[in-house]
């Protein structure tokens, strides 16, 4: 089963990164209001996402993407796909 690391944008501009087995499931649950951080802050889009082979390997990059010190490195990487 693939995993999946991916970036929301939602209207205002602000990001949201996690990992995920499921991408549907995983933005309907942020836009349903089941997720905590997500769900005062407006609709999301999926704005960007890697596949991995294990559960690990999305873990690293998910981790390795919120390192990013800027908005604006994300923004470089979202605009290379």
């Amino acid at each position: 089963m693939p995993y999946f690391v991916y970036i929301l944008r939602n209207p205002e501009g602000r990001f949201y990164i996690g990992q995920s087995s499921n991408l549907a499931l995983c933005l309907e649950r942020h836009n349903g209001g089941d997720v905590t951080w997500t769900k005062s802050r407006g609709s999301w889009e999926l704005a960007y996402s890697e596949e991995y082979a294990t559960r690990q390997e999305a873990m690293a990059r998910e981790k390795a993407l919120k390192g990013f010190k800027s908005k604006t490195a994300l923004r470089r990487l979202i605009a290379q796909r």
